[in-house]
């Protein structure tokens, strides 16, 4: 029986790149399950903290998974020594590890309210504003995993070039918790807005997704001004 023919290195390597790819996907999917868990908590509560429970924990999940992909990234970089597009996508992904990263922060920052969230749901237009907030975020993060998932140039460019305009919700909801009254007034407007700005800032890192990601499927280093925050 004759032997296996080896695997060329750079087959090797650039398998190695292509299961990292999903792999980022795969952590990208970790933190969209915590913002579905930030849905739940505002349509419903956590009477249990079930919810809660499983958000810590999926966080956990994916902190993890960040610090195991950033050292494959640092591995690959220091054993292969990657030119061009091979470089590119690998600094790439370290830059989207940390958007993803920090998107699943925020998420948690918000199911952390889930104690205060039947009376902070009785605000009546700051609330309304919030969970508009949350579907705009929400819809933005999962247009850039489909673009990551997918490697689409036109969704990236879609989320650069047609970020939505949230300031106006921001300059309602602060007029809106300047309205509020009663002896926890204060506590409920810094509850509504954290969850704003938190919101606020998912959108914002999942611009920077679509940006970064059209910089590594173009490789023109004008694109990686739209990543300035």
């Amino acid at each position: 029986m004759g032997s296996e023919a080896p695997v060329p290195l750079r087959t090797a390597f650039h398998t190695e790149l292509d299961q990292l790819r999903l792999q980022v996907e795969l952590m990208g999917v970790r933190v969209d399950q915590n913002l579905e868990r930030v849905r739940e908590v505002l349509d419903r509560g956590d009477p249990t903290g079930s919810t809660v429970a499983a958000a810590l924990a999926s966080d956990d999940e994916i902190d993890a998974m960040h610090v195991s992909l950033l050292e494959r990234c640092y591995l690959l970089l220091g054993r292969e020594a990657p030119m061009a597009s091979d470089l590119r996508f690998l600094v790439s992904v370290v830059r989207i590890l940390s958007e993803l990263e920090r998107v699943g922060d925020l998420a948690l920052r918000v199911v952390k309210l889930a104690p205060d969230v039947d009376e902070l749901s009785r605000c009546g237009a700051a609330w309304d504003i919030v969970r508009t907030l949350v579907d705009v975020a929400v819809d933005q993060y999962r247009t850039a995993l489909r673009a990551w998932s997918a490697q689409d140039l036109a969704l990236a460019s879609q989320l650069v070039e047609h970020r939505p305009h949230l300031r106006s919700f921001q300059e309602r909801l602060v007029d809106e918790l300047r309205r509020l009254d009663g002896p926890d007034a204060v506590t409920i407007a810094m509850h509504l807005f954290v969850a704003g700005q938190a919101t606020d800032r998912i959108a914002d890192h999942a611009a920077i997704i679509g940006a970064r990601l059209r910089y590594l499927l173009t490789g023109e280093p004008a694109h990686l001004a739209a990543e300035v925050r």
